[in-house]
């Protein structure tokens, strides 16, 4: 079959729409690229700076241990919950300076912390100093935040939660408010204590549209609380060797030590772990 031949000006015409449609591929092809690696960078960021963090950072960490028993209790809880989300909860007993946000994880540096619980209120006027800080940076480190006011079991329910209410801005994301109760009253019945407890749980409930946590000890919630706050959400103190907080009760977190030692913090602190997945944890954050 002959060549078929071109002119000049159809030739050049050819080879001007070739040469176009070569840099319009390598322009979808380079396009593509770029997308797969931004994306690629999003989903790896957390694990890259963790990490970068855990193994170049300057941070000096502190030599810190506990007793035998105490550490094989803490490792049989870790063992046992693979499955389930693990955070901490501070307050003002932890220093600024004592906290590297970047590289937290429990002893062993194998199981990242998700999620932070922080005091933030006290009382019917008082607020925790170093709150505005640990929220700030709990929000820059992408940890789930929670807040929780300590309450004063003789004091007016109502300033308490508007005192709570003044000093926390929640946001999508967070986890709902949380009461800590573990004192009883000195001039009040502890019948009274219930019926304050609820007036301060449905003022917040009703600016939030969420019931709050409710945190307190096992035996504290088995001899006072037990029956008057069984449809809000439950957050047990227990540090005895057993395999939950409550052999009875639904829990949502389980506050398992006050001696945990954390990759990232020059302290001990409390430790927690959330009954179920860190996908589950999100749903149960504040829409």
């Amino acid at each position: 079959m002959p060549q078929k031949k071109y002119s000049r000006k159809t030739a050049r015409k050819i080879h001007q729409n070739r040469r176009k449609t070569y840099f319009f591929r390598r322009s979808v092809i380079l396009a593509v690229l770029m997308v797969a690696l931004i994306g690629t960078g999003l989903y790896l960021k957390q694990s890259v700076s963790y990490y970068y963090a855990l193994y170049f950072n300057q941070f000096t960490h502190k030599k810190l241990s506990n007793s035998e028993n105490e550490t094989l209790r803490i490792q049989k809880i870790l063992s046992g919950n693979l499955d389930k989300a693990y955070g901490f909860d501070i307050s003002h007993y932890q220093n600024t300076e004592d906290i590297s946000w970047d590289s937290l994880s429990i002893g062993n540096k194998t199981i990242p912390l998700e999620f932070v619980i922080m005091r933030a209120t006290m009382g019917n006027r008082n607020a925790d100093k170093h709150f505005s800080e640990f929220w700030q940076q709990a929000k820059k480190h992408e940890l789930i935040r929670g807040a929780y006011h300590f309450y004063r079991a003789d004091e007016d329910p109502v300033i308490q939660a508007n005192n709570f209410l003044e000093n926390v801005k929640l946001e999508s994301g967070d986890l709902p408010p949380i009461l800590d109760i573990e004192k009883v009253p000195k001039r009040k019945t502890n019948q009274k204590l219930i019926e304050d407890l609820k007036i301060w749980c449905r003022i917040i409930e009703e600016t939030y549209g969420k019931k709050p946590v409710i945190y307190t000890y096992y035996h504290y919630y088995k001899d006072f609380l037990k029956g008057e706050f069984d449809d809000y959400p439950l957050w047990l103190a227990n540090y005895n060797d057993v395999p939950a907080p409550s052999p009875e009760d639904s829990w949502k977190f389980w506050q398992f030590t006050e001696n945990g030692i954390v990759h990232g913090i020059n302290t001990k602190v409390d430790l927690d772990v959330y009954n179920g997945s860190a996908w589950s944890l999100h749903r149960l954050t504040l829409d």
